[in-house]
């Protein structure tokens, strides 16, 4: 029995005691005075009954009535029923009367007595004071309640002639049987009536189950007041621990809804702060850190505005506000539907019968009581789905003294599959989920609705899920259970308590309530509890039992299990796989692997293995040799990759045993477990695994302890296995029945049962010490990688799976953490880090398991002996581990080398790791991942070489081979990098090179650090041999070895002798002995540009005048060794080019003809006046010999103007020199003061160079004898200065009104064209008529502050270009853009864009382009160009070459670009080997690509013209790569003197002819052109005039994908040799005899060589030719022939019928400009694909009329491709065709083309231009239609068709049913055709 009320108390208002506005509640009385033992006296009563704050007011109140609860200390709930009725106040009479009844708060109020309550209005008026009657019970019987302080206030209110102390007293003294006792038979138990002596009755009605809440209405009152979805995510808000707040005007309907939503959450208590109705003052509460669920008057609604994390529930309004940053998880689907659908229907019953069109006349609704419970029933079938088969989950750690039970969090969301469910995730990690398990999983105990349904019904429900009434009837009997438990017996629940009398109360102005008898009510209570003092103690009779488990588990949505449907065959796969391992067949079980390892991703598949292994460790079978041991270990891992840190699944688990099982013998007493190799797992650094592992195994070994076998069993089943008839119990089971013995047992034996326990767990723990220090300790434990790379031993103690608070775990990890410095790795112990992970496990699990102190402390001592024990184990086990015979390496692939190459060193096993590309990694771009790679690398004399395979099992067998030659190598760095496989950190190296390959290698573990470091010294060796003729071109094929002296020349014939005779006089006189050491050869540094040079800066070979003058002068008469020079050096590329552009024939002084204004000069056959041009130089016809030595002086390494190209049309001259030296410019432009009478050598020398710059000018037909002067003023800084960055070509100083006005209307050009806006030249007719005769690009910086003298013919035009530092700093970064080195940050093309921008490489592009347009157009327009840059070797070079490219087409045939790279580039001393870092002497200066920025440039016009090139882009790509690759001599050395004096150029003739291996690249190109047409271009189809003009600004450039692709199945492409892979047999005689396979293959981009495994149309046609023809047995001809014949009958054909010109395969019309933006023919990896750019017209005139006709043509571009319109078009009629969908019937005129295998269609029949295709390949079938909407009225229903392609249905119509028939027939048989 239990009081029904603890205190009553009376509370009145006083006023304040700081005399504040409000007045203050103050204890009148309380009853009894002294305080319960068992039930203290709660303070701050008197706030909660005037919750608002105590006022008084000017008219009298009715009565209220709340009921507020407190929670004390201990957290138990003390209910304050509060009945409020106001008293009128006389301010005298108030003073007075308080001072004299109320002796505890004199002082108070004599502060108070000389001021009135401030409240208290002034004007004289009647003002009424709050009085409160509070009952105090720690039950909840709210009517009861109601009903006595009702009763007790109608006495007093009516004046009834009853003893109030008496009610009072017997109130106090009434008691009411316990909740849930003896299940209480009689009604007079159960139902008990009491009354209080004042003739009244009420019967008070016990709940059967103390467990279940008592709700009342409160829960269907909430949902009428929020509405489902406000409640629901109330609910979910309470459960995941958020703070939640209700506002409401009503006391009591806060109460109630903190009570409904309560009573909402069972079976889980809440357990955080709960205050239903808050008083004002305590408004503060609001803003504390933890969960709550409060009630607020909506009066305050305005201070809960500034609450952030607060859920605010208005119960007026039916609002839920939820701030923005708190998220509330909803519950898991398909749960929250169906709970929501439930709802509804309880709530809403006629929502079913709505749309009935016979509703049944009534619906009977529940009564309120009855909705609450069927509310609460809804809830409760949740709870029991989302907690369905929790009991499988629970560990029983403890059974004596006291039950310790522990969930298994992750097992259970791995088995509901929930385990990425954000709601039941923070459930299970919630407080009132603790308090649930520490409860209810207790085996032996009182059980309630909620266990039987949870263990009985829920595979009633998951049945009923479809079918809504039976839900219905299932939640109306749990509603039925739930009623019964708050009122069981109806029948007797007669109140009858007398009420003031309705009229009464608010006019009657009563005394006020009178002071009550203390002594009287004392004595009444000390009777009462006299006479309970002999009773016996109420002690609750529980009936307890077992818990019912349930079924097992499943999952709370069946989803479909996706990939693993076929999981059988997948088991099937992993059995056989063991099996074989386990059986020795390792060749069955390598070829299973792959399939293994993929099956592993599956759950089913990884138990199988766990389970399969575990049968052959029990069959004795553990111990395995290394093969196996690979393969079980490989497995294992593959199986722990994808456990999380949590091991739902139990997979880490189920391996755990085995992984300290399997083992392998290293050497005599040192066994290798499988444990030393699959430590690097997260899921072994995490504390929760251990735990829930260490409480299974505990709760198995308590199990057993309790199941004693019988005596005469074996001894091996005590362990864990049972007898067969005992070994269904469960361990939940075996507790249960052990705590019902318990009270019966003796006290020696309850102690001897707490002690076996005990020492059960502290036996595992020791067994988890040893455990957890196997798969923490690393094999080497000298590297620190311990688990810092995992998730961290030191930050996890805060997410553990316990029940330790928060605040408490974190204090732990603190203090470690700053014990334990785990971040610097250093100085990181490893061991020690273990030891204080294993502590802490340690000490928390055994806290828990309550094992006894001096245990605990046993085991801190025994852990690091544990650990250091270990730590030597594995010492011995790292060593002899190193000692493997390296057995289960892959075998080592070698490459396949060219003829020479010799391999320097075998190959050293290396990983190649992906180097930032995504293509070989299986990136966005989809493929395989082909790195990392293991493999081997391999140095040769020509190339550094990776053969290899892709680690990655499920890739296949594909060699992955990448390479470059040594030449190209950049930079070498080393690298520490993590292995693919074992993750070990390695000694790496990565290699750059200017080839574009970067090879990022790991040495495997076999490989030494002095394998490695022998190979860097090799590398380099080769890398930068100490003289030319180490490389290995010179290498090659013949025996050179470094020792020979330097400079012993070989006998090449009588020619070079005497020449190096010539030559070494020469020099002797000059300089000495000093020629043999090339590198006093010093040009001018970049640096010293605009500075004149000193006098031992001069070309030290230059000859002076004096020196021997016969080599100067002109002689007619050569002598005979002369003469044999000089036939060489006719025979040179310069000469012939000289004579096809006809400038100048070398014949003697006296005979030549004067009329040809220039010649060919042979002052500089000997090089001596400078050594870095040609022989044979063309010079202005009036130029004496003997000038030209003193011209040179004015000119940086002598290098004078010499001219280089003459245009044919305009016969204006292109020259090219060095810069000019500073003195050169001072006499060129002299100043305006008189020369000084001495005139020095220096000047004499510009005095010459001014008459040799007269004599060029003299020499060009216009401008001989023209006056007048004229200049490039506007063009420079219109069109050049438009790019900022750039600076312009500057303007010159003199300009006149003409000329401002060009430069005016350029700018404004600029603006309007779009020619202009996108970088290309604007009109040849922009320059003004009258032009300069030459125009001399100079170096901006050299020409500054040199004023013009305006009587000269020529111009300056200074311009700004990159130094060769600049080119070197923008190629690494574009290198870096290209192959990154290491994945990007933020994958994707931006980043690459950004380093690509940032590598300022297509502005380089952009400029040398522009540039050249620029000389260009001065060129067509008739004037000479002089470019005068740098030292003339770099820019010069690109400048003139490029122009030359554009100028005349000869240049883009193969033999004259050939041609035009001997002249500019090999003849006029393009420095390869210096610029190319070919020796030692140069690898501090590094590469610098100026012969790859050219060859960029070509690539970028050939993309914009792409039918004027012979040549295809593979052959600059080629010459890209060999420039680099020193496998040929032609780019080496600095200049024909050097190559002459090595004995290079002439050797090529009639020597080597017979000799297999090419010297020359020209050579090569030549004989691999016989073989294939892979330099040729099909496209290619000249305009004779054409002057090719490209955009040249960077938005019209493209990336050369030289620098982006890579093929790693054999290598770069450009030897190719070794690119051709082996023949593929043919497919008759495949060996296996499928003859008739398929020859498709898949192509991976990156990996093979597209073009090549799928080559154009053309070249594959002419492969058909040439294979039939050795079919027919004729023999074949070269390709060249059969195209030039095809082209030639092609030509016949297309003449008669006068279509077009007879150019080539491609005809087009665009006129003469044939700008960029015409017709695109791209050759792309699928042959020649077309498209089209026409740009937007915003221009107008030429560009205008060029781009229609462009666009013309375009319409017309087929026509290339027919003889006759009628052959491609088989069939045309009208038909309608229906649009898209919701378009219209239209008729349009179709066109059936069997040639192109396609239905195409026009608006009507003379329209050119195509509005649609459908492509025949898709269509699938054709068949009748039916008419739609809006089809044609009055055709026949017949004469519809549909065609079907694979993307959709057309619907057709014709005009009638015969001609319908007739298409459906024509496009039959097109199909069949096919």
């Amino acid at each position: 029995m239990a009081r029904l009320a603890d205190y009553f108390v009376l509370v009145a208002f006083g006023p304040h005691p700081r005399g504040s506005g409000e007045g203050q509640g103050q204890i009148l009385q309380r009853f009894p005075e002294k305080d319960w033992e068992d039930n203290p006296f709660p303070q701050g009563i008197e706030l909660f009954c005037q919750p608002s704050g105590w006022q008084v007011c000017p008219e009298r109140n009715p009565p209220t009535f709340f009921v507020a609860v407190l929670t004390d200390i201990n957290s138990e709930r003390h209910y304050c029923a509060c009945l409020t009725f106001w008293e009128p106040v006389e301010p005298k009479q108030e003073a007075v009367g308080t001072k004299g009844t109320v002796e505890r708060e004199e002082e108070a109020d004599e502060r108070g007595q000389g001021q009135l309550s401030p409240a208290t209005p002034v004007q004289p008026g009647q003002l009424y004071a709050p009085k409160t009657l509070v009952l105090v019970s720690r039950l909840d019987h709210t009517e009861v309640f109601r009903n006595s302080l009702g009763l007790i206030y109608t006495i007093h209110v009516e004046g009834l002639n009853v003893c109030l102390e008496n009610v009072i007293g017997n109130l106090l003294t009434c008691t009411v049987p316990l909740a849930g006792g003896s299940q209480l038979d009689s009604v007079e138990e159960g139902a008990r009536t009491i009354s209080l002596g004042a003739g009244d009755r009420q019967v008070i009605q016990t709940p059967l189950a103390d467990s279940l809440p008592v709700s009342r209405c409160s829960v269907a009152l909430l949902f009428r007041q929020l509405g489902i979805t406000n409640v629901l995510s109330l609910f979910c808000a309470a459960l995941t621990e958020h703070k939640v707040l209700f506002l409401s005007r009503s006391y009591q309907r806060l109460a109630d809804a903190c009570r409904g939503l309560l009573a909402l959450l069972f079976p889980l208590r809440y357990s955080f702060t709960y205050v239903p109705i808050l008083p004002a003052q305590l408004l503060e509460v609001l803003s504390t850190p933890t969960p709550f669920i409060i009630g607020v008057n909506a009066a305050f609604q305005a201070e809960t505005q500034e609450l952030l994390d607060v859920i605010v529930a208005d119960l007026d309004g039916g609002t839920v506000a939820v701030p923005e940053c708190v998220h509330i998880p909803p519950l898991p689907e398909p749960l929250q539907s169906q709970t929501h659908s439930v709802l509804s229907m309880v709530l809403d019953p006629e929502l079913e019968l709505a749309d009935l069109a016979f509703p049944p006349p009534t619906v009977s609704t529940s009564s309120l009581k009855m909705q609450d419970k069927e509310l609460r029933a809804v809830f409760l079938r949740l709870f029991a789905q989302l907690l369905q088969g929790y009991r499988w989950c629970l560990h029983i750690v403890r059974i004596h003294p006291e039950p310790v039970i522990r969930f298994h969090k992750a097992a259970f969301l791995g088995q509901r599959g929930l385990v990425e469910d954000d709601f039941l995730m923070k459930v299970l990690e919630g407080m009132a989920f603790a308090g649930f398990v520490s409860e209810r999983g207790v085996p032996y105990r009182p059980t309630d609705l909620f266990d039987e349904l949870v263990a009985h019904e829920v595979a009633r429900m998951r049945a009923d899920e479809n079918h809504p009434q039976r839900v219905l009837r299932h939640v109306q009997e749990l509603a039925e259970q739930l009623y019964k438990n708050e009122n069981p017996y109806p029948a007797v629940s007669m109140h009858k308590v007398q009420r003031p009398g309705e009229a009464g109360h608010p006019w009657r102005a009563p005394r006020p309530f009178p002071r009550l008898d203390e002594g009287t009510v004392q004595w009444i209570v000390d009777q009462a509890a006299a006479k309970m003092q002999g009773a016996p103690p109420a002690v609750r009779a529980e009936r307890r039992s077992t818990v019912p488990s349930g079924s097992p588990m499943t999952a709370i949505a069946e989803r479909s299990s996706g990939p693993h449907i076929n999981s059988a065959r997948r088991l099937e796969v992993v059995r056989s796989c063991i099996s074989c391992v386990f059986e020795g067949k390792m060749l069955e079980a390598k070829k299973l692997l792959p399939a293994v390892l993929r099956a592993l991703k599956g759950r089913a598949a990884r138990r199988c293995l766990a389970q399969e292994l575990h049968v052959h460790v029990q069959q004795n079978r553990a111990v395995l040799d290394h093969q196996q041991f690979d393969f079980v270990v490989r497995m294992m891992n593959c199986c722990l990759q994808d456990c999380t840190s949590l091991d739902e699944h139990g997979i880490a688990a189920a391996l755990l045993p085995l992984v300290t099982a399997f083992c392998r013998k290293l050497s005599p007493g040192v066994t290798q477990f499988a444990y030393s190799c699959v430590q690097e797992h997260v899921v072994w650094s995490t504390p929760q695994f251990w735990e829930a592992m260490f409480y299974g195994d505990v709760q198995t070994h308590i199990r057993a302890l309790y199941l004693e076998p019988p005596e005469d069993q074996s001894p091996s089943q005590e362990a864990g296995e049972v007898p067969a008839q005992e070994d269904e119990r469960s361990a939940l089971d075996v507790a249960s029945e052990q705590r019902r013995l318990w009270p019966t047992l003796s006290r020696e034996k309850q102690q001897e049962l707490v002690q076996k326990e005990e020492s059960t767990v502290f036996s595992q723990a020791i067994h988890y010490a040893n455990r957890m220090s196997y798969l923490l300790l690393p094999l080497d434990s000298s590297k620190s990688r311990l688990l810092r790379e995992r998730a961290g031993l030191g930050d996890l103690e805060s997410a553990s799976n316990s029940l330790v608070t928060n605040s408490m775990a974190g204090s732990v990890a603190e203090s470690y953490d700053t014990e334990s410095g785990f971040e610097d790795a250093e100085t990181c112990d490893v061991a020690g880090a273990v030891v204080r992970f294993i502590n802490r496990f340690v000490d928390k699990v055994c806290t828990e398991s309550g094992v006894t102190s001096d245990h605990l402390k046993g085991l801190h001592v025994m852990v690091p002996d544990i650990v250091q024990m270990h730590v030597e184990t594995l010492e011995a086990v790292h060593r002899e581990s190193k000692r493997l015979p390296p057995i289960q390496k892959p075998k080592l692939l070698r490459p396949r080398l060219l003829p020479g190459e010799e391999c320097v060193l075998d190959g050293l096993r290396v990983y190649l790791l992906p180097d930032g590309r995504e293509g070989a990694t299986g990136g966005s771009g989809g493929g395989p991942a082909l790195l990392p790679a293991e493999g081997a690398v391999f140095l040769t004399t020509y190339r550094v070489v990776f053969t290899g395979m892709p680690t990655d099992p499920l890739v296949g067998e594909q060699v992955v081979v990448r390479s470059f030659p040594l030449a190209a190598l950049t930079k070498e760095k080393r690298i520490s990098v993590q292995t693919p496989m074992d993750q070990l950190l390695q000694d790496g190296l990565q290699l750059r090179s200017c080839t574009f390959q970067l090879l990022k290698m790991a040495f495997d573990e076999e490989v030494g650090s002095d394998s490695a470091e022998l190979f860097r010294k090799q590398l380099h060796k080769l890398r930068y041999p100490a003289d030319i003729r180490g490389t290995f071109a010179f290498t090659l094929g013949s025996a050179y070895t470094p020792s020979k002296p330097a400079r012993t020349a070989k006998d090449k014939g009588p020619s070079f002798r005497t020449l190096s005779r010539n030559l070494v006089k020469n020099a002797k006189k000059t300089i000495g002995r000093q020629y043999v050491t090339r590198k006093r050869y010093n040009p001018p540094g970049w640096e010293q540009h605009g500075q004149p040079p000193t006098e031992d800066q001069e070309d030290e070979i230059s000859v002076s005048e004096e020196s021997e003058p016969s080599t100067l002068t002109p002689s007619s008469a050569l002598k005979p060794s002369d003469r044999m020079t000089m036939s060489s050096l006719v025979e040179r590329a310069c000469c012939r080019d000289y004579q096809r552009l006809g400038l100048g024939t070398l014949s003697s002084s006296l005979s030549r003809a004067k009329s040809e204004p220039f010649r060919i000069s042979p002052v500089n056959r000997m090089y001596a006046i400078c050594r870095s041009y040609p022989g044979l130089l063309i010079v202005p016809q009036s130029i004496q010999d003997n000038a030209l030595q003193r011209v040179s002086r004015c000119y940086r390494q002598n290098r004078f103007p010499v001219v280089c190209w003459r245009s044919g049309r305009s016969k204006a001259v292109l020259l090219r020199s060095g810069g000019l030296h500073g003195k050169g410019v001072v006499g060129l432009f002299k100043a305006q003061n008189a020369p000084s009478p001495g005139q020095s050598q220096a000047d004499s020398s510009s005095l010459e160079q001014e008459k040799y710059l007269q004599a060029v000018v003299s020499s060009m037909p216009r401008y001989a004898d023209a006056s007048g002067r004229n200049t490039l003023s506007g063009f420079s800084s219109a069109h050049m200065g438009s790019h900022g960055k750039w600076g312009s070509v500057r303007a010159s100083g003199r300009s006149s009104g003409l000329s401002t006005d060009v430069g005016s209307r350029l700018a404004s050009r600029d603006g309007l064209s779009a020619p202009q806006a996108n970088g290309a030249p604007p009109d040849p007719g922009f320059l003004r008529p009258q032009r300069a005769a030459l125009y001399i690009i100079g170096d901006k910086a050299q020409l500054k502050g040199v004023r013009q003298d305006p009587l000269q013919q020529w111009e300056l035009v200074p311009i700004e270009v990159f130094e060769s530092r600049q080119v070197k700093a923008s190629f690494k970064k574009l290198l870096k853009a290209c192959v990154p080195g290491c994945p990007a940050t933020e994958p994707g093309p931006a980043s690459f864009l950004r380093s690509l921008e940032d590598s300022e490489w297509l502005i380089q592009i952009h400029r040398l382009l522009q540039i050249s347009v620029l000389v260009v157009e001065l060129l067509d327009a008739g004037s000479s160009v002089l470019v005068s840059l740098e030292d003339g070797w770099d820019v010069t070079t690109q400048v003139v070459s490029l122009v030359q490219l554009l100028s005349d087409p000869f240049y883009r045939t193969l033999e004259g670009f050939r041609l035009l790279v001997e002249k500019e580039w090999l003849s006029f001393g393009h420095r390869f080997s210096h610029r190319g870092a070919h020796t030692l002497a140069g690898q501090s200066s590094g590469f610098t690509p100026v012969f790859l920025q050219f060859l960029d440039c070509v690539y970028q016009v050939h993309l914009q013209f792409p039918m004027e090139f012979e040549f295809s882009q593979f052959y600059l790509k080629f010459l890209g790569y060999h420039h680099a690759s020193r496998r040929f001599r032609t780019f080496l050395l600095d200049s024909d003197y050097e190559r002459i004096e090595l004995g290079l150029l002439y050797e090529e003739k009639g020597e080597r002819k017979g000799q297999l291996v090419c010297r020359s690249v020209w050579e090569y190109v030549d004989r691999l052109s016989k073989r294939t047409p892979v330099f040729y271009n099909y496209m290619y189809a000249p305009e004779d005039t054409e002057v090719l003009r490209p955009y040249s600004n960077v938005s019209n450039l493209k990336v050369w994908d030289f620098y982006t692709e890579e093929t790693l199945a054999e290598g770069p492409p450009y030897d190719w040799e070794l690119a051709q892979g082996p023949p593929e047999p043919p497919e008759e005689e495949r060996p296996d005899g499928s003859a008739h396979q398929s020859r498709r293959r898949v192509v991976w981009p990156c990996y093979d060589s597209r073009p090549r495994v799928q080559p154009d149309a053309l070249s594959r046609l002419l492969q058909e030719l040439q294979r039939l023809e050795t079919e027919l047995g004729r023999p074949s001809e070269r390709w060249k022939d059969t195209w030039d014949r095809v082209k030639a009958a092609q030509r016949l054909e297309v003449r008669p019928d006068g279509r077009g010109t007879p150019s080539s395969l491609l005809v087009s019309s665009v006129p003469h400009h044939r700008r960029s933006l015409g017709v695109y023919l791209q050759e792309g990896p699928m042959g020649s694909t077309l498209s089209l750019s026409l740009d937007s017209d915003q221009s107008s005139g030429s560009a205008t009329s060029a781009r229609q006709a462009a666009r013309r043509s375009t319409s017309t571009l087929y026509s290339q491709f027919q003889t006759a319109e009628s052959e491609n078009r088989s069939y045309e009629g009208t038909l309608y065709k229906k649009g898209a969908f919701m378009k219209p019937w239209k008729a349009r005129w179709f066109v059936l083309d069997k040639t192109k295998h396609q239905l195409r269609y026009y608006d009507h029949r003379v329209d050119t231009e195509c509005k649609g295709v459908i492509d025949l390949a898709e269509v699938e079938a054709v068949g009748p239609g039916t008419p739609t909407m809006g089809a044609p009225k009055t055709v026949d229903e017949k004469a519809f068709f549909d065609v079907k392609t694979t993307r959709r249905v057309y619907n057709f119509c014709a005009q009638d049913v015969p001609s319908a028939q007739q298409w459906v027939d024509r496009i039959q048989s097109c199909l069949s055709d096919a």
